[in-house]
């Protein structure tokens, strides 16, 4: 496993984001998932005892907002010390913050095991800076909000960098989190971070380096610590093989227009073309799954 060699100097902060921690294997790993994101979040445990600082963290700690009482106990005794956190649209029922104390934040925070900021979480706006030991002099916003240095999806507009920076002028530093991708950006003298998720979940980032940054106060400047990860651990197989699936069901259906005897029951069909055709049993699997009754 890959791990980053630790810089000296002294930081102010740990900024990170989208832990997403999870009980299952996400479809695309295919090594030891739960060594692999332990590792991690013990990864950044030791950064904090290396540095004596708070862990800001923008959002969607958990996978889901109900996490399991195994999860909960792991994250009790893994989670860093003078830890921040927000509530993230995954850390809420419905994404719903009027929800929150059903979650595991909520959990956590009532065992004074992290501690919840008061502003700004998913659905919010911001309309004040955080200042907090160390903090003095600084206004920090931490946002649970999809930014980007390029647009997503057309039409995007309120998530670009720049714009997030220009808006909100009375930040020195904006901490966002939503975005998996991990990228920051200055404007006159200020920062906006988007540290990114800390393991691969998705088979897209087969090739990303998850990290966290590293910021300093007195210069306002932030350095990446590159997170553990394990050589090989994540797989297109099941794309692939769900590419291959969708190919042979558009050819099942291409071939079967234009091959029915109308004389024949639709069953009958069915068998005859199976059995002329020699499609593949996995595609027969699906169609007579979709001739069962809905029992409603």
């Amino acid at each position: 496993m890959q791990r980053t060699r630790l810089n000296i100097k002294k930081a102010s902060a740990i900024l990170t984001s989208d832990w997403h921690l999870r009980e299952d294997i996400p479809t695309c790993f295919v090594g030891d998932w739960h060594q692999e994101q332990w590792t991690v979040v013990e990864f950044i445990r030791d950064l904090q005892v290396a540095y004596d600082c708070p862990v800001i963290h923008a959002g969607d700690l958990f996978n889901h907002w109900k996490p399991s009482p195994w999860l909960l106990s792991m994250a009790v005794q893994y989670l860093p010390k003078q830890f921040y956190t927000i509530y993230g649209q995954h850390d809420l029922p419905q994404h719903n913050f009027e929800l929150r104390h059903k979650s595991g934040i909520y959990t956590l925070e009532k065992a004074e095991v992290l501690k919840v900021l008061p502003y700004t979480h998913y659905g919010q706006d911001p309309d004040k800076g955080i200042e907090m030991y160390p903090f003095i002099g600084h206004q920090i916003l931490v946002w649970h909000h999809m930014t980007y240095t390029a647009p997503p999806f057309p039409g995007a507009t309120d998530g670009m960098a720049m714009g997030v920076a220009r808006k909100y002028p009375q930040f020195d530093l904006i901490v966002t989190g939503d975005n998996h991708q991990s990228f920051w950006a200055e404007f006159a003298g200020r920062l906006l971070v988007n540290p990114g998720c800390t393991t691969r979940q998705d088979a897209d980032q087969i090739d990303f380096r998850p990290r966290v940054y590293l910021w300093y106060a007195d210069t306002n400047t932030v350095t990446p610590i590159y997170l553990p990860t394990t050589e090989g651990s994540i797989s297109r197989e099941h794309i692939e093989h769900k590419e291959q699936q969708d190919m042979r069901i558009d050819a099942f259906v291409s071939r079967v227009d234009g091959e029915w005897n109308i004389s024949m029951s639709f069953d009958d069909n069915l068998e005859e073309f199976r059995r002329v055709n020699n499609i593949h049993p996995t595609i027969m699997e699906i169609v007579y799954k979709a001739r069962e009754p809905i029992n409603i």
